[in-house]
């Protein structure tokens, strides 16, 4: 189901400990270097630094470490290996799939100009010549390691921005266009399985009476009980959206017309049985449903447009009946009442 809560927007992480001090998985390295003295002199600085260490003697077994979905996103290669060299572990690298980058330094005892263009050009960040000082190692990861961050902010941003787009900011559900286009898939796939496909209109009784008696805070407190209910109620591929205000439209793909109905009841039921607890005291809300279900075999498949107001016309029928209760399209079609006419007190 995606009713996920908004998540934090993405924070910059200190270069060198997690927030609690220790390593942290951002703060992770490869190491691919064919001298095992050496080796072991990176494994150990990059320990005291709080890094955890992979390391590897050829750059074959490098690559390996590289196809796996947690591989680090920084590494440490020498230039001359067997099996790969790092030039070719950088082109490689550049050459595959993207995904999160990775920040590279190449270690190498060659120190000619035309050496170090041939290591940034086959794709690394960085370039350090040995014999080389600690310290400096460590200044150029700490650049490596802002880049890597920076990128991480930028994701979790860029992540935050795709999440709003299409959700709702005060209850986390799918907005009212996320909620139309995701109706429309489920359209479009019945098409071709031929599947059933229920529809819910669900409205929050006298809402407005909430609003003008306990305020609005009151009210949006109200909302956020509501969809939690309404989202811990429903199968995981199920997907529930404001429609606007106080009303919810969900979605049930291979539901038909006597389980929508339990299904309905339910929601009903969650919402009707139990107060709600704000910081003003216990309030009662009910709610009202229209359900329209479209069957198996129906000789005209009806579209996004026409159940939305099936189900719409069906959450009248229920208004109009006494509330807390669940209507089905055809009820309401008897009703011969259209959704348009609905008054300004739900």
């Amino acid at each position: 189901m995606h009713n996920i809560p908004p998540r934090q927007a993405g924070q910059l992480v200190d270069p060198n400990l997690a927030p609690d001090g220790n390593a942290s998985a951002a703060n992770t390295v490869l190491i691919a270097e064919d001298d095992p003295i050496f080796r072991r002199i990176l494994e150990s600085w990059f320990k005291r630094w709080n890094y955890r260490v992979t390391a590897v003697e050829n750059g074959l077994d490098a690559w390996k470490v590289l196809q796996n979905e947690d591989a680090p996103q920084l590494a440490i290669f020498d230039w001359m290996m067997p099996g790969m060299d790092g030039i070719e572990l950088c082109r490689r690298i550049r050459s595959s799939n993207p995904g999160p980058y990775r920040y590279v330094l190449l270690l190498t005892a060659k120190d000619d100009k035309q050496d170090v263009i041939t290591g940034l050009e086959a794709g690394a960040d960085d370039y350090l010549t040995k014999p080389f000082d600690v310290d400096e190692l460590r200044a150029r990861v700490r650049a490596g390691k802002r880049i890597l961050d920076l990128q991480a902010a930028l994701i979790h941003a860029k992540d935050d921005l795709q999440f709003a787009a299409v959700h709702d900011p005060l209850t986390g559900l799918w907005n009212r266009g996320a909620i139309l286009d995701l109706l429309k898939k489920e359209v479009s796939r019945r098409r071709r399985t031929k599947d059933s496909l229920g529809v819910v209109m669900a409205d929050i009784d006298h809402f407005k009476k909430i609003n003008d008696t306990y305020g609005h805070q009151t009210g949006d407190a109200v909302l956020q009980e509501v969809t939690r209910r309404l989202a811990g109620n429903v199968r995981p591929y199920d997907a529930v959206g404001r429609y606007g205000g106080e009303e919810f439209l969900l979605v049930f793909p291979g539901c038909n017309a006597p389980d929508l109905s339990i299904a309905a009841e339910r929601l009903r039921q969650c919402i009707a049985d139990q107060t709600i607890e704000t910081s003003v005291g216990q309030i009662p809300v009910t709610l009202s449903l229209g359900v329209i279900s479209a069957e198996q075999g129906e000789k005209e498949p009806l579209d996004c447009e026409r159940l939305v107001r099936y189900a719409d016309e069906a959450l009248y029928a229920a208004k109009a009946r006494g509330r807390n209760r669940v209507e089905t399209a055809d009820a309401s079609r008897a009703a011969g009442r259209n959704a348009t006419d609905r008054g300004s007190e739900s």
